[in-house]
């Protein structure tokens, strides 16, 4: 079972490395809105998602903090190179965290990838969705977050 709505964000820590720049939890709540989302290069639905979640982070730059969180399934997914070059592929410029341990995975007691996790601007957990479909289910959500009417 995923995070509870209106769950704290769980401390960003525990990665094995970061791609792309390091935030802290306190980078992060009392500035603006951040959207986690969990993906594997191994997984299809992660890369097919990645164009929209790139036009979020894009659309939102001022507005709403974005990380991604490399979650492996496997062994192979644990390839630093490939999952570089994978992001690179795929434009993914926000932070990354490397969970090759998957202690981020645990706080956010995760299952799925891609999986996608709002945050208001205090910390507390708004929105979480997993699987391809639904985004837009989760620009309404993040819209809401933003309070930008639809």
């Amino acid at each position: 079972m995923a995070l509870k709505l209106r769950s704290q964000m769980p401390e960003l820590e525990g990665a094995s490395t970061w791609l792309n720049g390091e935030v802290t939890k306190s980078d992060l709540v009392g500035d603006k809105p951040t959207l986690i989302h969990f993906w594997s290069i191994s997984c299809g639905l992660c890369k097919e998602a990645m164009p929209n979640v790139n036009e979020f982070r894009d659309t939102y730059k001022d507005k709403l903090n974005v990380i991604a969180v490399h979650m492996p399934r496997s062994e192979k997914d644990l390839n630093l190179d490939e999952i570089k070059k994978v992001a690179e592929e795929h434009e993914i410029t926000q932070p990354i965290f490397v969970d090759d341990q998957h202690k981020l995975t645990d706080a956010f007691e995760n299952e799925y990838v891609p999986a996608y996790y709002v945050f208001d601007g205090e910390g507390q957990l708004r929105h979480f969705q997993a699987g391809g479909g639904g985004m837009k289910m989760l620009t309404k959500r993040v819209n809401r977050v933003l309070g930008i009417k639809e």
